[in-house]
């Protein structure tokens, strides 16, 4: 993920402050929001969907405080070699294959039946996703990213996240044509290999990755990137930030692991996006009903339900207070509106390729991604390839959108 110099006056999470800024404003609103939210939701719609939405501002405050980035660790391997970040989403993808991977064999969970994210693996998984890479580069974040910057005050995310739910709302008129493509069924490691022999080929995939890294670091760079010196330790550094990146991969595949165990499903992002612009839709006079996407009984049950009782939107919801909590805690909560013509462009263009993309492809970074892999689904995988091809083609575009000295800055991760 990265953070447009354009939207932020902070300085970087890597160099913080060495005394502890106040609160402000912001956190004590991201507080409140946090609280009252939890307390509402659980009164009008369960103790569940209450815990799901404090679920989201812990990932909100573990993204932000540990800069977990897709997009930026990608960027950062295509061009310059550097690797560290991928072998930490590899750490990432690994805890959660051994978390979640018994359980889902098992069905059950705590005694509550689960499953996994698990789809067919097609030509629109493959076009979504390399949509979905191309965006990363040019809206300048993936989906968690998106949120977690727009929530910790980066004014130019809120462009992206916009043109994101307008791309998501546009491919659910779409959505029927494109699973109408030559498609694999959906392939689970789990069911293919069991639980444990599931593990054993993925954890060999990732150590393959991470391998490949290395070796591709050590030739292009001489020598492996050692992680920044933070100026806080102990519990500061933990309250205010920075985190080191393997906590936030530790902090995420537990969260996950809490939202399969609450929702009976992996975390998700994207879907909600689809569905708030299919209610923006509706206000403005649409009928997406009588699109086949909204046509199934638990689309169509969430378009006439109140975005509240879905718990993909809940926790996205969450996730921005708890990004807002973080920014203000690390003391970086500061937007501005200054925003490069050019980089606005890439932000529209970039969010319109992101939320066509994940809705084609069955996901998103962290649906798709994180959250298939964890669920040993073969689209997953599909997914991470055809994205990173994506990437590529976005990193040799930034040039024209992000002009020398104007450039965002790498946050990493």
């Amino acid at each position: 993920m990265s953070v447009l110099s354009s939207s932020t006056v902070s300085p970087s999470p890597q160099s913080p402050q060495s005394e502890a800024p106040p609160l402000g404003a912001p956190g004590l609103i991201a507080i409140a929001v946090l609280l009252l939210g939890t307390v509402v939701l659980g009164l009008f719609y369960g103790a569940v969907q209450g815990a799901l939405f404090l679920v989201g501002g812990a990932l909100g405050i573990s993204l932000y405080h540990a800069a977990f980035g897709f997009t930026s660790a990608w960027r950062v391997f295509i061009a310059e070699g550097r690797g560290r970040g991928l072998r930490v989403q590899m750490i990432l993808l690994a805890l959660a294959v051994i978390l979640f991977f018994p359980a889902l064999a098992d069905g059950t969970l705590f005694g509550n039946p689960v499953k996994g994210s698990v789809s067919p693996a097609g030509l629109g998984v493959v076009m979504g996703a390399f949509m979905f890479g191309v965006g990363m580069q040019l809206g300048g974040g993936c989906a968690s990213g998106t949120l977690f910057t727009a929530g910790g005050g980066n004014a130019r995310m809120l462009v992206t996240l916009l043109f994101f739910i307008i791309g998501s709302v546009v491919a659910t008129v779409h959505f029927d044509w494109w699973t109408s493509l030559p498609s694999l069924p959906p392939v689970s490691l789990v069911q293919t290999f069991g639980a444990w022999g599931g593990i054993a080929v993925s954890l060999a995939i990732f150590a393959a990755i991470a391998g490949l890294t290395v070796i591709v670091e050590r030739r292009r760079n001489g020598a492996l990137e050692r992680a920044p010196h933070a100026s806080r330790t102990g519990f500061g550094r933990f309250l205010r930030g920075p985190w080191p990146l393997v906590w936030g991969a530790v902090a995420l595949a537990l969260l996950n692991f809490a939202t399969l165990a609450l929702a009976g499903r992996p975390w998700g992002i994207t879907s909600a996006f689809a569905l708030w612009g299919a209610k923006g839709a509706q206000a403005i006079g649409f009928d997406p009903s009588a699109w086949a996407y909204w046509q199934t009984p638990a689309n169509a049950k969430a378009l006439s339900d109140s975005v509240f009782a879905d718990v993909t939107s809940i926790m996205d919801f969450g996730l921005i207070a708890g990004a807002m909590l973080a920014a203000s805690l690390a003391g970086r909560f500061a937007p501005r509106l200054d925003i490069p013509l050019r980089s606005v462009l890439a932000a529209v263009v970039g969010g319109l390729l992101l939320g066509y993309g994940a809705r084609i492809a069955y996901g998103c970074n962290i649906g798709a991604y994180f959250s298939g892999i964890a669920s040993g689904s073969l689209h997953g995988y599909l997914w991470a390839v055809a994205a990173f091809a994506g990437n590529v083609l976005g990193v040799r575009l930034r040039p024209w959108f992000f002009l020398e000295g104007r450039a965002p800055a790498r946050i990493d991760g």
